[in-house]
Protein backbone atom coordinates (compact mmCIF):
# COMPACT_ATOMS: atom_id res chain seq x y z
CA UNK A 1 0.00 0.00 0.00
CA UNK A 2 2.80 2.42 0.86
CA UNK A 3 4.56 1.74 -2.43
CA UNK A 4 1.64 1.50 -4.83
CA UNK A 5 -1.02 3.74 -3.27
CA UNK A 6 1.34 6.23 -1.60
CA UNK A 7 -0.55 6.22 1.69
CA UNK A 8 -0.31 4.76 5.18
CA UNK A 9 -2.16 1.43 5.53
CA UNK A 10 -4.68 2.70 8.07
CA UNK A 11 -6.74 -0.50 7.80
CA UNK A 12 -3.99 -2.28 9.78
CA UNK A 13 -3.00 0.61 12.01
CA UNK A 14 -1.68 -0.34 15.44
CA UNK A 15 -3.82 2.37 17.00
CA UNK A 16 -6.90 0.72 18.43
CA UNK A 17 -5.90 -2.68 17.01
CA UNK A 18 -6.27 -4.58 20.28
CA UNK A 19 -9.73 -3.19 21.07
CA UNK A 20 -10.91 -3.80 17.50
CA UNK A 21 -9.62 -7.38 17.52
CA UNK A 22 -11.33 -8.06 20.85
CA UNK A 23 -14.63 -6.78 19.45
CA UNK A 24 -14.26 -9.15 16.54
CA UNK A 25 -13.38 -12.04 18.86
CA UNK A 26 -16.51 -11.46 20.94
CA UNK A 27 -18.75 -11.30 17.86
CA UNK A 28 -17.24 -14.43 16.31
CA UNK A 29 -17.34 -16.50 19.48
CA UNK A 30 -20.84 -15.34 20.34
CA UNK A 31 -22.09 -16.19 16.87
CA UNK A 32 -20.59 -19.69 16.93
CA UNK A 33 -21.86 -20.34 20.45
CA UNK A 34 -25.36 -19.36 19.33
CA UNK A 35 -25.15 -21.78 16.39
CA UNK A 36 -23.98 -24.63 18.63
CA UNK A 37 -26.70 -23.85 21.18
CA UNK A 38 -29.41 -24.11 18.54
CA UNK A 39 -28.00 -27.36 17.15
CA UNK A 40 -27.81 -28.76 20.68
CA UNK A 41 -31.41 -27.78 21.43
CA UNK A 42 -32.48 -30.02 18.55
CA UNK A 43 -30.39 -32.87 19.96
CA UNK A 44 -27.72 -32.87 17.24
CA UNK A 45 -24.75 -31.72 19.31
CA UNK A 46 -23.57 -33.35 22.49
CA UNK A 47 -20.51 -33.21 24.72
CA UNK A 48 -18.95 -36.57 25.58
CA UNK A 49 -16.46 -35.09 28.01
CA UNK A 50 -13.29 -33.05 27.89
CA UNK A 51 -10.80 -33.22 25.06
CA UNK A 52 -7.19 -32.15 25.50
CA UNK A 53 -5.36 -29.02 26.57
CA UNK A 54 -2.60 -29.52 23.99
CA UNK A 55 -4.92 -29.46 20.98
CA UNK A 56 -6.25 -25.92 21.45
CA UNK A 57 -2.74 -24.61 22.08
CA UNK A 58 -1.44 -26.28 18.92
CA UNK A 59 -4.22 -24.65 16.91
CA UNK A 60 -3.44 -21.07 17.94
CA UNK A 61 -0.54 -20.26 15.65
CA UNK A 62 -1.76 -22.26 12.67
CA UNK A 63 -5.25 -20.82 12.79
CA UNK A 64 -4.07 -17.26 13.37
CA UNK A 65 -1.78 -17.48 10.34
CA UNK A 66 -4.51 -18.91 8.11
CA UNK A 67 -7.07 -16.31 9.21
CA UNK A 68 -4.77 -13.32 8.79
CA UNK A 69 -3.74 -14.54 5.33
CA UNK A 70 -7.36 -14.99 4.26
CA UNK A 71 -8.45 -11.58 5.54
CA UNK A 72 -5.54 -9.74 3.94
CA UNK A 73 -6.25 -11.42 0.59
CA UNK A 74 -10.04 -11.25 0.53
CA UNK A 75 -10.90 -8.11 2.48
CA UNK A 76 -7.65 -6.15 2.60
CA UNK A 77 -6.89 -6.52 -1.10
CA UNK A 78 -9.64 -8.05 -3.22
CA UNK A 79 -12.73 -6.50 -1.62
CA UNK A 80 -11.09 -3.11 -1.06
CA UNK A 81 -9.65 -2.76 -4.56
CA UNK A 82 -12.89 -3.88 -6.24
CA UNK A 83 -14.89 -1.59 -3.98
CA UNK A 84 -12.90 1.42 -5.14
CA UNK A 85 -13.94 0.66 -8.72
CA UNK A 86 -17.34 -1.00 -8.43
CA UNK A 87 -18.75 0.22 -5.12
CA UNK A 88 -19.51 -1.67 -1.91
CA UNK A 89 -22.51 -3.69 -3.09
CA UNK A 90 -20.91 -4.98 -6.28
CA UNK A 91 -17.66 -5.80 -4.52
CA UNK A 92 -19.52 -7.76 -1.83
CA UNK A 93 -21.50 -9.69 -4.45
CA UNK A 94 -18.26 -10.63 -6.22
CA UNK A 95 -16.02 -11.46 -3.28
CA UNK A 96 -18.52 -13.40 -1.15
CA UNK A 97 -18.92 -16.19 -3.74
CA UNK A 98 -15.15 -16.21 -4.30
CA UNK A 99 -14.64 -16.72 -0.59
CA UNK A 100 -17.09 -19.62 -0.78
CA UNK A 101 -15.18 -21.13 -3.70
CA UNK A 102 -12.05 -20.99 -1.55
CA UNK A 103 -13.75 -23.73 0.52
CA UNK A 104 -15.08 -25.75 -2.43
CA UNK A 105 -12.79 -28.72 -1.79
CA UNK A 106 -14.90 -29.59 1.25
CA UNK A 107 -18.17 -29.77 -0.71
CA UNK A 108 -20.58 -27.69 -2.76
CA UNK A 109 -23.11 -26.98 0.00
CA UNK A 110 -20.35 -26.05 2.42
CA UNK A 111 -18.96 -23.62 -0.14
CA UNK A 112 -22.38 -22.03 -0.64
CA UNK A 113 -22.98 -21.83 3.12
CA UNK A 114 -19.61 -20.12 3.70
CA UNK A 115 -20.32 -17.61 0.94
CA UNK A 116 -23.69 -16.76 2.51
CA UNK A 117 -22.71 -16.81 6.18
CA UNK A 118 -19.12 -15.54 6.15
CA UNK A 119 -18.20 -14.11 2.75
CA UNK A 120 -20.75 -11.32 2.96
CA UNK A 121 -20.46 -10.83 6.73
CA UNK A 122 -16.69 -10.32 6.83
CA UNK A 123 -16.88 -7.87 3.92
CA UNK A 124 -19.71 -5.99 5.64
CA UNK A 125 -17.71 -5.82 8.88
CA UNK A 126 -14.77 -4.36 6.98
CA UNK A 127 -17.04 -1.84 5.24
CA UNK A 128 -18.50 -0.72 8.57
CA UNK A 129 -15.21 -0.49 10.47
CA UNK A 130 -12.70 0.26 7.70
CA UNK A 131 -10.05 -1.83 9.42
CA UNK A 132 -8.99 -5.46 9.18
CA UNK A 133 -8.70 -6.11 12.91
CA UNK A 134 -12.42 -6.66 13.54
CA UNK A 135 -12.89 -9.18 10.68
CA UNK A 136 -9.63 -10.89 11.67
CA UNK A 137 -10.87 -11.26 15.25
CA UNK A 138 -14.30 -12.44 14.13
CA UNK A 139 -12.90 -14.97 11.64
CA UNK A 140 -10.37 -16.32 14.15
CA UNK A 141 -12.89 -16.66 16.98
CA UNK A 142 -15.39 -18.43 14.71
CA UNK A 143 -12.84 -21.01 13.54
CA UNK A 144 -11.17 -21.41 16.92
CA UNK A 145 -14.45 -21.79 18.77
CA UNK A 146 -15.40 -24.60 16.41
CA UNK A 147 -12.17 -26.58 16.57
CA UNK A 148 -10.46 -25.42 19.74
CA UNK A 149 -13.41 -25.12 22.11
CA UNK A 150 -16.44 -27.09 20.95
CA UNK A 151 -14.48 -29.86 19.20
CA UNK A 152 -16.20 -29.73 15.80
CA UNK A 153 -14.87 -29.92 12.26
CA UNK A 154 -14.06 -26.61 10.58
CA UNK A 155 -14.65 -26.21 6.83
CA UNK A 156 -14.61 -29.97 6.42
CA UNK A 157 -11.24 -30.33 8.12
CA UNK A 158 -10.64 -32.36 11.25
CA UNK A 159 -8.50 -30.68 13.88
CA UNK A 160 -6.69 -31.72 17.07
CA UNK A 161 -9.00 -32.34 20.01
CA UNK A 162 -10.55 -29.19 21.42
CA UNK A 163 -11.28 -28.38 25.02
CA UNK A 164 -14.54 -30.29 24.68
CA UNK A 165 -15.12 -33.66 23.04
CA UNK A 166 -18.04 -32.55 20.90
CA UNK A 167 -20.08 -34.71 18.54
CA UNK A 168 -22.51 -33.44 15.88
CA UNK A 169 -25.10 -35.59 14.15
CA UNK A 170 -28.31 -35.38 12.17
CA UNK A 171 -29.29 -33.64 8.92
CA UNK A 172 -26.66 -31.52 7.21
CA UNK A 173 -28.92 -28.46 7.19
CA UNK A 174 -29.11 -28.64 10.98
CA UNK A 175 -25.65 -29.83 12.07
CA UNK A 176 -23.60 -28.94 9.02
CA UNK A 177 -22.70 -32.56 8.40
CA UNK A 178 -19.08 -33.41 7.59
CA UNK A 179 -18.33 -29.77 6.78
CA UNK A 180 -18.99 -28.71 10.36
CA UNK A 181 -21.48 -26.24 11.89
CA UNK A 182 -20.48 -23.58 9.31
CA UNK A 183 -22.75 -25.41 6.88
CA UNK A 184 -25.70 -25.38 9.30
CA UNK A 185 -28.78 -23.36 8.42
CA UNK A 186 -28.24 -21.60 11.75
CA UNK A 187 -24.81 -20.40 10.68
CA UNK A 188 -26.24 -19.16 7.39
CA UNK A 189 -29.13 -17.44 9.17
CA UNK A 190 -27.03 -15.71 11.80
CA UNK A 191 -24.44 -14.76 9.21
CA UNK A 192 -27.01 -13.14 6.93
CA UNK A 193 -28.60 -11.27 9.83
CA UNK A 194 -25.27 -9.86 10.96
CA UNK A 195 -24.41 -8.96 7.37
CA UNK A 196 -27.54 -6.81 7.21
CA UNK A 197 -26.67 -5.21 10.58
CA UNK A 198 -23.14 -4.28 9.53
CA UNK A 199 -24.22 -3.01 6.12
CA UNK A 200 -26.77 -0.81 7.87
CA UNK A 201 -24.02 0.38 10.19
CA UNK A 202 -21.73 1.11 7.23
CA UNK A 203 -24.54 3.10 5.59
CA UNK A 204 -25.25 5.01 8.80
CA UNK A 205 -21.57 5.90 9.12
CA UNK A 206 -21.40 7.05 5.50
CA UNK A 207 -18.90 4.34 4.56
CA UNK A 208 -20.78 2.70 1.69
CA UNK A 209 -18.92 3.34 -1.56
CA UNK A 210 -21.27 4.05 -4.48
CA UNK A 211 -20.82 2.68 -7.98
CA UNK A 212 -18.75 5.09 -10.00
CA UNK A 213 -20.56 6.86 -12.80
CA UNK A 214 -18.24 6.44 -15.74
CA UNK A 215 -20.48 8.30 -18.14
CA UNK A 216 -19.02 11.59 -19.29
CA UNK A 217 -20.89 14.67 -18.25
CA UNK A 218 -21.98 16.58 -21.35
CA UNK A 219 -20.43 20.00 -21.75
CA UNK A 220 -22.74 22.97 -21.14
CA UNK A 221 -23.08 25.58 -23.84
Amino acid sequence: VRRTEKRAPEEVSRRGAVAATVRGLLIGFGMFAAVIANIALLGHYRIDGFGSAAGPVALLGFMAGAVVTAEVIFRGVLFRVLEERLGTWASLLVTAPLFGLWHLSAGVWGSVAVALSAGGLLAAVYAATRNLWVPIGLHFAWNYAGAGVFGTDVSGQSAPEGLLDGVTSGPTLVSGGEFGPEASMYAVGFGLMLTVVFLWLAHRRGRMVPLRNRAKTPAHT
